[in-house]
């Protein structure tokens, strides 16, 4: 009977839409992040709320904050948590990401060995104490990853006239926030690094932190969707239901209960909601 045959057909194929589409949002979620809400511990804690919440699976990948926007500029993954404002609003306007909320913050900090050969304890001024490391040649380690850390070294040192490059004392080292802690503890060296991977590290690497305190050491994170119109195949629905969590009570509370031997060290933003770009 070809009509009954044809109605076969068209079951079928609507069935494997089906199957497609329920595999590609069966609750499995791609979030690419910076080091240090993995390297911190956070992602441990806030995950399992959250998938306890909703059911979605959440699958990190963590590296700088750079290559987590290009992940999702790319379609790789389908949200991005994140800490460079000016590579996230680049992100939105492109249109590439949507729905960009703020979600939580802390502050950069300067750590080094406790002998503190640039003189830099107690000292506020991030911009001074550069200049101070310089004019003193004293051992520093970059993350040297286009991470929203070393964006924002990078700007600190072009404030203070200073282009570090090439420099004997100056060590680019292309890793990740924790193991350029180790780095840092094993040549006495310095780095420039987020309070919470430091409080993760501390105690392995004797490091101290000889300057904090600046306002421009401030550093938020923000969540943003992949644009489900630029990547249809991006897992918009459960992207959403992240952003909506970790911005709610629960999530902003889990943020604030956080603690890295006994230190709170981000502090949830409440959920306010900047520059959607939907």
């Amino acid at each position: 009977m070809p009509g009954l045959s044809r109605t076969l057909q068209f079951s079928a194929v609507i069935c494997l839409t089906l199957a497609i589409a329920t595999t590609a949002y069966a609750g499995d979620l791609r979030m690419a992040t910076t080091t240090s809400t993995e390297n911190s511990g956070l992602l441990k804690v806030l995950l399992p709320k959250f998938e306890a919440a909703t059911g979605v699976h959440v699958h990190v990948i963590a590296v700088g904050t750079g290559k987590a926007v290009k992940l999702g500029e790319s379609g790789d993954v389908d949200v991005v948590l994140v800490h460079a404002r000016q590579l996230e609003d680049a992100f939105v306007a492109s249109g590439g990401g949507i729905d960009r909320r703020d979600v939580m913050y802390n502050d950069f900090i300067l750590v080094g060995p406790a002998a503190d050969p640039a003189h830099l304890r107690g000292q506020k001024d991030v911009i001074q104490g550069m200049d101070a490391m310089a004019r003193a040649g004293a051992k520093f380690i970059s993350r040297g990853d286009n991470s929203g850390t070393d964006v924002m070294e990078k700007a600190y040192w072009k404030a203070a006239n200073i282009d570090p490059k090439g420099k004997p004392w100056y060590i680019s080292a292309g890793l990740g926030m924790g193991e350029v802690l180790n780095m840092a503890a094993q040549m006495n060296a310095y780095t420039l690094s987020d309070r919470a991977t430091y409080g993760a590290y501390r105690a392995k690497t004797g490091l101290d932190i000889v300057l904090a305190g600046d306002t421009r050491m401030f550093n938020p994170y923000g969540i943003i969707a992949v644009n489900p119109k630029k990547y249809p195949g991006i897992n918009y629905t459960d992207a959403t239901k992240l952003i909506e969590w970790i911005t709610s009570s629960p999530g902003q509370q889990a943020i604030a209960d956080f603690k890295v031997n006994g230190e709170q060290v981000f502090f949830p933003d409440y959920g306010k909601t900047v520059a959607s770009g939907k």
